[in-house]
């Protein structure tokens, strides 16, 4: 059997928020399994030096636009969020804890939270406004307030993020297929080629 897509990503990144409703689609297609593996970026760029796209200079500019113009193509509900970048540790602590029970309900809870922060305006970097949105999937509330704080659950959050650095991911959204790694929202069209051809 085919190897699975690895598709790693950020809670703050509009360009894996832009990717996570049809990334599953996608690999399906395509005969691959795809695996969401959020990552922590801000541990990235206090490693690489890089600074939140919107900081750059003059190229701060285009990337909003981008953003908003990408969204509209897609047909993806979109403002741009405030405050921008956040911390994303407990969406990503939640999504661990779950994957391990429900991957599928891991994913949707993903998206949700996608949607709350890019589409509603909803800041989602605490634990409460996580546990909010998780709520509204209809996932049990409790459990998960308990789990955010569970050692269990902290660690298995840094072992992915080391484990997502030693790969070498510094971006959202990466996908690696066969080893080979595709960074970006638009490379997605490279994905397939390179499934397709058996890489070139």
């Amino acid at each position: 059997m085919a190897g699975p897509i690895d598709y790693y990503f950020d809670f703050s990144s509009p360009y894996g928020y832009l990717v996570c409703d049809d990334i599953d689609a996608f690999g399906a297609k395509h005969g691959r399994e795809v695996v969401w593996r959020p990552f922590l970026l801000g541990t990235v760029f206090a490693l690489t030096g890089q600074t939140p796209l919107v900081d750059q200079p003059i190229k701060g500019d285009y990337y909003k636009r981008d953003w908003e113009r990408f969204s509209k193509l897609l047909g993806l509900p979109y403002q741009f969020p405030d405050p921008f970048p956040i911390s994303t540790v407990a969406a990503a602590r939640a999504f661990y804890w779950l994957w391990d029970q429900d991957p599928k309900s891991a994913k949707d809870l993903s998206r949700a939270l996608f949607r709350a922060y890019f589409g509603e305006n909803r800041n989602i970097s605490s634990a409460e406004a996580v546990i909010e949105v998780a709520g509204e999937q209809g996932l049990d509330t409790k459990a998960l307030a308990a789990a955010l704080q569970d050692q269990a659950v902290k660690d298995r959050l840094r072992a992915e993020n080391d484990a997502a650095i030693a790969r070498g991911v510094f971006g959202s959204p990466i996908c690696i297929v066969d080893g080979e790694m595709f960074w970006g929202a638009d490379r997605l069209w490279q994905v397939k080629r390179w499934i397709e051809q058996g890489g070139w």
